[in-house]
């Protein structure tokens, strides 16, 4: 029999990519699932549910759209989890698109003239939108209007083209890089924070209900403590230590479970992970406990500067063991203490702390 091993080699390759694609599409199905649908399910940022909930109440009565909404936040806090909400409280379709993915006009004027009624767009990572969809977008949020050119040279002319009356979501984790003409007309603004360690054992709890997986308290509130503040955080690590739970144990999450599962993935009981504490040993023992920039640190340990700023710095901020100044980033005493390292002289500690 003759056998092309050609093709075997593509057979192969296809079913290894199908099998890769089904394992993604199943962890962005639970995801899925186990983000809150209303309010009342939305654990923690009590404040914030309070407010939006009379908002969106207020603007349910008089029969208007929401405000346009502003979401400010570190990355995995629930921003499109929030706006998918308010979606569902106000009764309204939602139509979903990252800035990145918006190249020219034509793309938002596509999508803005198809909103309906009441509905919600939501732009996220809104602060890297380009300049020329910027100024479409202020027309558009004020007057419910976009412009538009018809022709080309002497003969063209601008048309107005009206729009329904909708409500703008727009989600950065950088507020300091959205211009304020655009900031300013957003009529309501929410600053997501970090959750604290009981709100997150709620979330914990809540998942393994929906995933139909035993956890002891006593493993819910080691989990929570080492979830870094985040829920997107805390549902992933629940998802692997139910794996090693029905591996290792007899399928509950125990204490015992998790503590082994958080050093299998490099994760210590404050929740820092291997390249937290490869970020505070390199500027502790390469650049003498900081000063030291960005963009040099991110080449040292081998990391973008983008997740460096976004996803490790503003824990190790939040938990003491580091600080940004004019000059860049420190460590601080309490990251010195954590790894075990014998701090600096007393000039450098007068620097340093």
């Amino acid at each position: 029999m003759i056998v092309d091993k050609g093709s075997e080699i593509e057979i192969e390759e296809s079913v290894l990519s199908r099998a890769v694609d089904a394992h993604y599409q199943d962890e962005d199905r639970q995801e899925n699932l186990l983000r809150p649908q209303y309010l009342e399910d939305f654990q923690g940022q009590g404040s914030i549910k309070e407010n939006l909930s009379v908002f969106i109440k207020a603007a349910r009565g008089r029969g208007d759209a929401l405000d346009h909404t502003f979401i400010v936040g570190p990355p995995g806090l629930g921003k499109t989890t929030l706006a998918s909400i308010i979606a569902n409280e106000m009764h309204s379709e939602i139509r979903m698109t990252s800035a990145p993915a918006l190249d020219k006009p034509k793309d938002l004027a596509g999508i803005l003239t198809n909103v309906s009624e009441g509905s919600i767009f939501f732009i996220d990572e809104i602060h890297r939108l380009k300049p020329a969809l910027e100024e479409m977008l202020y027309i558009a949020m004020e007057d419910f209007e976009i412009d538009w050119v018809i022709g080309q040279g002497p003969a063209a002319r601008t048309m107005r083209i009206p729009l329904p009356h909708f409500t703008l979501i727009g989600a950065t984790t950088k507020a300091g890089s959205v211009s304020s003409p655009l900031a300013s007309r957003f009529g309501i603004n929410i600053h997501i924070d970090f959750y604290q360690p009981e709100e997150l054992s709620r979330i914990i709890s809540r998942s393994a209900r929906i995933l139909e997986t035993d956890i002891t308290e006593g493993a819910v509130m080691m989990l929570a403590r080492c979830s870094r503040g985040t829920p997107r955080i805390a549902n992933r690590l629940l998802r692997r230590l139910r794996d090693f739970a029905s591996i290792l144990g007899d399928g509950t999450i125990t204490e015992g479970i998790v503590s082994e599962g958080l050093k299998r993935l490099g994760i210590d009981e404050n929740g820092l992970e291997t390249m937290d504490r490869n970020i505070l040993r390199t500027i502790i023992e390469y650049y003498g406990g900081g000063p030291v920039g960005a963009d040099t640190l991110s080449i040292s340990v081998g990391e973008a500067v983008e997740s460096l700023e976004d996803f490790y710095e503003p824990y190790l901020i939040q938990q003491g063991y580091l600080k940004r100044t004019p000059r860049g980033r420190c460590v601080t005493r309490k990251a010195y203490e954590l790894l075990n390292i014998k701090g600096g002289s007393d000039a450098d500690q007068g620097l340093l702390f």
